[in-house]
């Protein structure tokens, strides 16, 4: 899916650092066999030792009548590197 970012975007770090970190967690999910694309995707951040780490989290698209089975990545908003790999049971 090819997008032309306007300028706004652009110079929105917020916007660019998130898309970063998302990059990065969806190439480790893709190396452990799940593919981004068929899965809800949740994003948040937690402050670990005062450090900002952001846990991108997918889940199931049809959870109803499903246990387990996501896949939490944490990446280190400032390195932009994978923390921590968590699967739910």
């Amino acid at each position: 899916m090819a997008v032309t970012l306007s300028k706004d975007v652009l110079e929105d770090e917020v916007a660019i650092s998130l898309a970063q970190i998302l990059a990065a967690a969806n190439k480790q999910a893709k190396l452990l066999g799940v593919n981004p694309q068929e899965r809800n995707i949740s994003i948040h951040e937690c402050a670990t030792n005062g450090a900002s780490v952001w846990r991108i989290n997918y889940g199931a698209k049809n959870p109803i009548g499903r246990r387990g089975g996501d896949l939490m990545i944490d990446v280190d908003a400032e390195s932009g590197s994978v923390k921590q790999v968590l699967r739910g049971q």
